[in-house]
Parts: structure tokens; sequence; C-alpha cells
């Protein structure tokens, strides 16, 4: 669904299933400006921020945020009172909203973090799990994805939404319970540059460049560069360069006609058999068969 306000134009989409909502939006703005926007639900939210650059005051958390780039974290309060200044003319997020008592039977057999905040939503006190906000991993990336191009449809679509919203929330409350005390990357500007690496990655998935190359790109030396992106990301950068083309690859072969031969170049394979093999050692089946048999 698209939608007009003022000067910005928001594209969302919504599943609703009982007690859970699952929300996708992207926010087109033609100026930088502050917008509000309240209301009176209560929600204990899981927010993911995809891209953009975004300040962010919660007024019932007394708290203000400023994002870049991917991140996520946990959220609950009765009402909700944000203003949001943009800094990038698109923004877009993903949000799983739990009614409290359906959060509470999930999560309150989870670890200590988990279990304070979930004590914190019983007893109605607005809260946040993380006072800092955390990168999100490739997986939780490819979990969104893989709901973002859901093909199942009625019964079937609501257990899988309800499996991947366990799914995200498993996947934050172990990241949130890790300690960050001996972090690697300690400042914003080397995490920034991080960032910035992954979207050259993304954006150049057919011909990445080197690590000298990326490192030289961004301004940060290979070490700390490869070490960085491993504790940010999850993974590592030839890792996540091997996810990034499966995911394409994956969605590619179920959403348009090009041949495989094709997809395989077109994601920087420098042949077929290469691209056939490493997709079977990652799916399980070959490109051919997952179009015949996409579950």
């Amino acid at each position: 669904m698209k939608k007009k306000v003022g000067n910005t134009q928001i594209a969302s989409k919504k599943w609703e299933l009982e007690n859970i909502i699952l929300s996708h939006n992207i926010i087109d703005y033609t100026s930088f400006d502050s917008q509000s926007s309240n209301n009176d639900t209560e929600y204990v939210r899981l927010h993911f921020g995809l891209s953009g650059e975004y300040d962010f005051d919660y007024k019932e958390l007394n708290s203000s945020f400023s994002f870049t780039g991917h991140h996520n974290n946990i959220m609950y309060s009765k009402g909700l009172t944000i203003d949001i200044h943009n800094k990038s003319k698109r923004i877009e997020t993903f949000g799983i909203n739990f009614t409290p008592e359906t959060f509470a039977n999930i999560a309150q057999n989870g670890p200590d973090t988990l279990k304070r905040f979930t004590e914190k939503v019983l007893a109605k006190e607005n809260t946040i799990l993380s006072k800092e906000w955390r990168p999100n991993t490739f997986r939780m990336q490819s979990v969104i994805n893989e709901i973002l191009h859901c093909h199942y449809t009625d019964e079937l679509k609501s257990l899988f939404l309800l499996s991947k919203s366990i799914e995200l929330l498993v996947l934050q409350a172990e990241l949130h319970n890790q300690s960050y005390q001996n972090r690697y990357i300690k400042h914003n500007s080397d995490k920034q540059k991080l960032f910035e690496a992954k979207e050259l990655l993304t954006l150049r998935i057919e011909n990445p460049p080197t690590i000298l190359e990326l490192s030289k790109l961004i301004s940060i030396n290979e070490y700390k560069l490869k070490k960085g992106f491993k504790e940010l990301f999850g993974t590592t950068i030839f890792g996540f360069i091997h996810q990034t083309r499966m995911t394409l690859a994956k969605k590619l072969l179920l959403g348009t006609t090009d041949s495989a031969k094709e997809i395989a170049y077109k994601i920087g394979y420098s042949s077929p058999q290469h691209f056939s093999k490493a997709f079977k050692k990652e799916f399980g089946v070959t490109p051919d068969s997952i179009r015949k048999y996409p579950d």
C-alpha cells in the first residue's frame, strides 16, 4: 500500500496474525525535516532499521537515538509518541509487534537479558531491551528477506510468518545477550566505514572489490576491516559475498525467467558449473530443481 503524507511518500506492507503484526515500510522524503507520530497501542516491538539515516526521539522511553544503516532493538511502551528527523531521503524499516501477553509467553524462558525485559513488560514498565542498538546480522537480514518474499498462502503463510517472527526474536535475544565489553570496534567512525563496506559489497556483488581494494575505498586498514566486519555482521567478508549471492540467486530463480546460466554470470560466478555446485551445497537442490519444487 502506498500513501502520500504532505511531501512524504510511504510504501507499506502489513501482515496480521493473531496477536502479532508484521510491517515493512519504505519512506521517501523530498526534504530533511522532523515529523511526529503518536498512537495509544500497547505492543512489544521488534524493530529493524534496514536503510537510511535518522534521529529518533521516543517520549515514553525519555530517550533519543541516532541511526545509520542496519540496526535493531526491542522496545515496549504503553502508547507511542515519536519524533523522527530524517537525514537521508529514504528510510526503510521492518517491525514485528507482539501483544504483551503473547510476547511474555514466548520470551519468559529466554536468556537473562530477555527475562529482565519481559518482567518489565509484565509490570507495564516502558522499557528497551538494550541501551545499545546492535547492527543487524546477516542471518537477521536473510530471515527478513524470506518474510518479504514469502510464497506461501493461507494457513501455511500464517504458520511461516509466526515461525519467522519467533526466529527473529531468538536472533535478537542471542545478539543482545552477548557482551560487548571486549569488542574490537569501539568508535562510531569505524563502524560507519564498515557499514559503507557492506553497502559497497552489496552494490558490486557481481564483481566485488578485493579486501585490499575495499580497505582503500573506505580508508581503513585490512586487519581492522576483516576483524571489524566479522564482529559487526557475524560473518566474514567472503561469507557475506557468498550468502548475498545465494540469496539473490534464489530470488532471481523464483522471480524471473532468466536461465540458471544467465543468473550465474549476473551474480558474479565465472562458470555456471561453479554456481550450480555452490547453490546445491547451500540449498540442497540444483538451481533448476528449485523452480520445479520451490518448497
